[in-house]
């Protein structure tokens, strides 16, 4: 029977239980007689209106291909869904489709997604965040407010597309309206800023021109800032990564000679560190404003205008979040985690 719509059909039911002709109900829902007789007698047959189950089309793959495509797509997972098409066959034609290797991944669950970078761990790295993270599990709400973690970042005028996709004509990819313009060599500029942030505190955004070595660092960044924000909290301890800049001899003297307590930190461990999901939450702050920075002063301007913005509820956040970065360390081995 012709698709007939299921609310025409329970209509066309109820006419022909309230007594009218078949003719009749034809005609008032638009289709032919012999649709409304075969309605009428499969409702006397199965009780229903709907259509029988269709076999559909027959899968050209057997449950011991679907299954090898699985396997092969989990040991291997940067398989491309062409390379496994060419040696599977189907079972009409001498090969399948990749587009059929992809449906059957994504029954499986599998889906095609760009990677998430992370960093080289060696062994050696692994077995550093391993040991950090056993040490540090056990630490309270109460130790981690004592920790001021700090990092800088650097904040680019132009943003790279992220791979969003464009849709176009055949006729049209070179059109203006889908095209992008960029700088292959980043263009717009960028400004550098340093930042620190603990449970209860922060400090200003200090935004550091050039580039950031020990003798910077020491001057501009620890001098002015961190020092007296310690000092004001004598029961803090500084956490800062393994940079060259700040692992140098010359400001590891420094922070000694005034009494200075810093964190011993793992190297390569950027998921650790609270201040890193700060970054990102300040640069969607910047990106969300009605009018968007055009040049470097500009961007410099609404970087220290939204780090003051920040609710102190979201630092206490992420700082309260460090026992669980700890646990995942361990549950990782060592390696990446989602943090």
């Amino acid at each position: 029977m012709p698709r007939v719509p299921a609310h025409l059909r329970e209509r066309a039911l109820g006419m022909l239980q309230g007594g009218m002709r078949t003719a009749d109900v034809a005609k008032a829902i638009n289709c032919n007689v012999r649709n409304v007789r075969r309605l009428r007698q499969r409702y006397r047959e199965t009780g229903r209106t709907a259509d029988r189950p269709r076999s559909g089309r027959p899968r050209v793959t057997t449950p011991a291909e679907d299954r090898y495509i699985r396997t092969s797509h989990l040991q291997d997972r940067y398989r491309m869904a062409t390379t496994t098409a060419r040696v599977i066959p189907g079972t009409h034609n001498p090969s399948i489709s990749a587009q059929t290797v992809r449906n059957r991944l994504r029954e499986a669950g599998l889906r095609a997604c760009r990677p998430v970078v992370r960093q080289v761990l060696t062994r050696r790295h692994r077995q550093q965040r391993c040991l950090w993270a056993q040490t540090h599990r056990r630490w309270t709400r109460q130790d981690w407010q004592k920790v001021l973690f700090t990092d800088e970042s650097r904040f680019c005028l132009a943003r790279g597309d992220g791979g969003i996709p464009v849709y176009y004509r055949m006729i049209e990819p070179y059109t203006e309206a889908c095209t992008l313009e960029r700088d292959r060599f980043g263009g717009g500029g960028s400004v550098m800023v340093w930042g620190g942030v603990s449970q209860h505190h922060r400090t200003e955004l200090v935004v550091i021109v050039g580039n950031l070595n020990a003798v910077r660092y020491r001057e501009d960044i620890l001098l002015p800032h961190v020092v007296p924000f310690l000092q004001a909290h004598p029961d803090m301890t500084l956490q800062h990564d393994n940079a060259t800049s700040h692992t140098a001899r010359s400001v590891r003297d420094f922070l000694q000679d005034r009494n200075v307590s810093v964190l011993p930190w793992p190297e390569k461990s950027p998921d650790l560190n609270p201040i890193e999901h700060v970054w990102d939450l300040l640069d969607r702050r910047v990106r969300a404003r009605a009018i968007p920075p055009r040049n470097v002063r500009e961007l410099a301007g609404a970087l220290v205008e939204e780090w003051g913005n920040i609710s102190q509820q979201e630092l206490t956040n992420l700082v309260q979040s460090m026992r669980r970065g700890c646990i995942a360390v361990l549950n990782a081995a060592g390696g990446h985690t989602r943090y």
